[in-house]
């Protein structure tokens, strides 16, 4: 099911093959509660095409690419030569997330209560789609369930069901900090350093792990590498700085050196 009772021209949409002609393929779209569309022959695979059924058949799920929308005539136009392998599996993969995403706001509608169409018009509002929703529940530790004006009960239906069936995607990245100071309070010094090296960012983590004076390795956790690459830097510059300022000498590798 989509908010929107159309789909857009250029669109990608999910079908189910319902008829195959000599000359067209007929489905309907599982996005839109069923609207029936047209694939023309021409449409079907580029070159030409001596058997149409040896491209589609009944029962089949394929992917279109949305070519023309006529709303009064009910008439949706789709081609399927025009979408290429990884848009098919991309589109596949949203669809079925979709899909789950939509029985998850039937069990939090049972929970809480509710009608389920109460908590799909505030998440549509909020993101036009229904899993993005889960995933930034859980990726906030709760707080995008707020932005949904929905009532407690509700919220925290939706952050349960999130955090039991949503595994946001995280990287790992690692490196050596090397830190010293000829200072006698030295040992102090150090532990103010690798107490500055694990500032609180929000969905990082960051382990410092002694292994031998003077090297620590850091390891963070983040949700992407960009958000990683600079947190391990700004962690591993604040703890050089705390080192430098006491007059040692501190430095950060990404790798540990072999040989």
């Amino acid at each position: 099911m989509h908010e929107r009772e159309w789909p857009e021209e250029g669109e990608l949409v999910v079908c189910t093959v319902s008829d195959v002609k000599d000359f067209a393929a007929f489905v309907s779209l599982d996005e839109y509660n069923g609207r029936r569309g047209l694939i023309p022959i021409s449409e079907i695979a580029r070159g030409w095409i001596k058997y149409i059924r040896d491209y589609v058949r009944e029962g089949q799920k394929v992917v279109c690419k949305v070519l023309n929308v006529d709303p009064d005539r009910g008439h949706i136009d789709l081609s399927l030569k025009d979408v290429n392998e990884h848009q098919r599996r991309e589109k596949i993969h949203e669809w079925k997330n979709e899909q789950k995403a939509a029985k998850w706001i039937g069990f939090a509608a049972e929970a809480a209560g509710v009608d389920r169409a109460i908590i799909e018009e505030a998440i549509y509002r909020e993101y036009g789609q229904l899993y993005p929703a889960f995933e930034e529940i859980v990726s906030t530790g709760g707080e995008a369930a707020e932005r949904l004006n929905l009532d407690e009960p509700v919220r925290r239906a939706l952050i349960t069901i999130a955090n039991e069936n949503v595994k946001v995607p995280r990287v790992t990245i690692s490196g050596y900090l090397i830190l010293s100071t000829p200072r006698p309070d030295g040992v102090n010094v150090i532990r103010r350093a690798l107490r500055s090296a694990q500032p609180k960012i929000d969905n990082v983590d960051i382990d410092l792990v002694y292994i031998g004076a003077p090297k620590y390795r850091i390891k963070v956790t983040a949700p992407d590498y960009k958000e990683a690459e600079k947190a391990i830097e700004k962690a591993a510059n604040a703890a050089i700085g705390v080192v430098e300022r006491g007059g040692g000498a501190g430095k950060f590798i990404r790798k540990q050196k072999t040989g």
